[in-house]
């Protein structure tokens, strides 16, 4: 098992004390860090994605899978990314507020996703900036990692936001 950096640095927050459908700017919290999940994919699941979008014989063939590098049939990077999409929009983005994301920096993938693995969403807000030239949003990033069952992080990136700020009356 991987000792958790974070067990003794960071403490976890409930979710958000506003729902998605009223979250705006000024509820994103620097130093806040929540967990969201899980999601599993089936080896069906893993198969059927990367025949249309990533056909690697590590993704496509479990026979051949078992004897290539990884000892067995893994999700792709791109599919494991979208996973923590599905958990990053479902639960820490807003409904209401959220406007566009300016980019991702740092994607690392540093474990393989196998069948049955349950993923689950890390999100630590660590800066929040309103814009100079448009006041109405602001920008928000996010360390975002997913980990398995074995609380082992097998996506890490940092994912920023524009978010828009709670309307006036």
């Amino acid at each position: 098992m991987t000792t958790d950096p974070w067990s003794t640095t960071k403490s976890l927050r409930e979710d958000f004390e506003t729902p998605r459908s009223d979250r705006w700017f000024e509820d994103y919290t620097v130093g806040d860090v929540r967990e969201y999940g899980s999601i599993a994919l089936s080896e069906e699941e893993i198969v059927e994605f990367a025949l249309t979008y990533d056909p690697q014989r590590m993704h496509i063939d479990p026979q051949w899978a078992a004897t290539g590098p990884f000892n067995g049939l893994i999700a792709s990077g791109i599919q494991t990314i979208g996973v923590f999409m599905r958990l990053y929009a479902d639960h820490y983005l807003t409904t209401s507020g959220s406007l566009a994301s300016p980019g991702v920096d740092e994607v690392r993938w540093t474990k393989p996703v196998r069948p049955g693995d349950a993923l689950r969403l890390r999100a630590e807000t660590l800066e929040t900036r309103l814009s100079r030239s448009k006041p109405d949003r602001g920008l928000i990033v996010t360390k975002c990692e997913l980990l398995n069952q074995h609380d082992e992080v097998v996506l890490s990136q940092t994912v920023m936001n524009l978010v828009a700020v709670r309307p006036t009356a």
